[in-house]
């Protein structure tokens, strides 16, 4: 049998005043309903940086700087495998405010109460990056 190697994912930890965003999932959609810190697949040929950009263009039509990069892992859903490039990013300077163009709701989470939300599978051990 022959299996798929990980899909390449970004994701961003985008900062603000010591909160974190979250955004809702849709229903309907792979995982509705649960937070997640945003982002999505990384194109053919697209640096993981690139694809940051672009996936928060597109999703919430804002800009970020990053600051970080924390060390990608795989993680499997039942429907195949994901590896997660996460980046810590706050606003650019001139960056439109947020707007879930994509997603249901986004929220500003205070670093304690992560926990508190329902988030995506492959989300949850960077909890642990964040504490």
């Amino acid at each position: 049998m022959e299996t798929k190697p990980p899909m390449p994912v970004v994701c961003a930890i985008i900062m603000r005043e010591g909160r974190i965003m979250l955004a809702q999932r849709p229903p309907g959609k792979k995982l509705g309903g649960m937070w997640e810190f945003p982002g999505g697949k990384v194109e053919p040929g697209e640096s993981a940086e690139a694809a940051l950009h672009r996936e928060l263009a597109e999703e919430l039509g804002c800009s970020v700087r990053v600051t970080k990069t924390l060390a990608p892992f795989v993680h499997a859903y039942d429907w195949g495998s994901i590896e997660l490039i996460p980046f810590v990013c706050e606003l650019a300077a001139e960056s439109a405010e947020p707007h879930p163009h994509e997603h249901t709701a986004l929220v500003w989470v205070e670093r304690e109460d992560l926990k508190s939300y329902e988030l995506a599978p492959a989300d949850v051990p960077l909890l642990g990056a964040l504490a």
